[in-house]
């Protein structure tokens, strides 16, 4: 499997993930800090597990452990900004503004860690972004619009966050393996889950949950379904460069959009997403500017 194979992979997979987790927290929990106690605890013992198997090396200076911490934690904050948005708005106008970061990685790729691009490349990337932010493209006027407006900001900085995030990951990950780079992710998802949900109130609202036994299996296998994308595109950041890396990883909004779009005909309930005719249509060109952007990149990739 080569990183460009492996990118895709990931984004179809964590689009996926991001599909379940709106439902989970915008239909089943009580609350997000309801869902981040159970999700906490699980990439808590994810990370302790793999940390157990493959434990950090001797060896390595200070500084790139303290680079890998901080894209841990700058990466934990992004999450939570980007679950709080999926209490109110809908996963395939959020996942989209998100995943702008490619630029911004790109932006401080080429200085900071000598990455060289050609004006094919930038263009690739430019046609990838655009096409992951037009499908977010909302053509009612209703109040709906004013709402996401209200969240864009917090949207904006989750998508700042995950392309510092990204870049730090890449330096870092030239010191340690993308094993540990995991671990760290996996321990700071855990620890700061837990630390901004565990509260009295929280763990009542968890015991009171209907149908507590399969929203947890759910939650569950989702999570271990995001430990195997998340593993996956650390392999795919350390294997390639982190500008090209993250632009592929970044079609997730394409994938969300194809499982809303399937749920939306069988499973109307699941998401409640609204999707016409002129909106599918929007789509479709989003569509057609990330595949084209994904092709140039394996065309040109290394």
């Amino acid at each position: 499997m080569t990183w460009i194979t492996a990118s895709i992979v990931v984004a179809a997979i964590l689009g996926l993930v991001n599909v379940v987790d709106s439902h989970l927290i915008s239909k089943r929990m009580p609350s997000l800090w309801t869902f981040l106690i159970p999700a906490g605890t699980l990439h808590l013992i994810f990370g302790l597990i793999v940390l157990g198997v493959n434990p950090f090396p001797d060896g390595v200076e200070a500084f790139p452990w303290l680079i890998a911490v901080v894209a841990s934690v700058l990466r934990t904050v992004a999450v939570l900004l980007m679950l709080y948005a999926m209490r109110t708005e809908e996963i395939s106008r959020i996942i989209p503004v998100v995943h702008t970061h490619p630029v911004f990685v790109a932006i401080l790729a080429v200085p900071l860690l000598d990455e060289t691009l050609s004006s094919l490349q930038w263009l690739a990337i430019f046609m990838t972004v655009a096409g992951a932010m037009l499908i977010s493209a909302r053509k009612s006027g209703s109040g709906h619009g004013a709402r996401l407006r209200r969240s864009f900001t917090l949207l904006f900085a989750s998508s700042l966050l995950f392309g510092v995030a990204n870049t730090a990951t890449k330096y870092a990950l030239d010191y340690i393996s993308f094993w540990n780079m995991y671990s760290l992710n996996a321990l700071c998802f855990g620890v700061f889950f837990l630390l901004v949900a565990a509260r009295p109130v929280v763990f009542r609202e968890l015991r009171e949950i209907k149908d507590r036994g399969f929203i947890l299996t759910l939650l569950a296998v989702n999570e271990m379904i995001a430990l195997a994308g998340i593993i996956l595109g650390f392999w795919a950041m350390e294997k390639g460069p982190i500008s090209l890396v993250t632009t592929i990883m970044g079609t997730r909004p394409f994938f969300v959009f194809l499982y809303a779009l399937a749920l939306s005909f069988f499973f109307p309930a699941v998401l409640g997403e609204r999707l016409s005719r002129g909106i599918i249509a929007v789509k479709i060109v989003s569509i057609a500017l990330i595949v084209g952007g994904i092709a140039i990149i394996n065309l040109v990739g290394d």
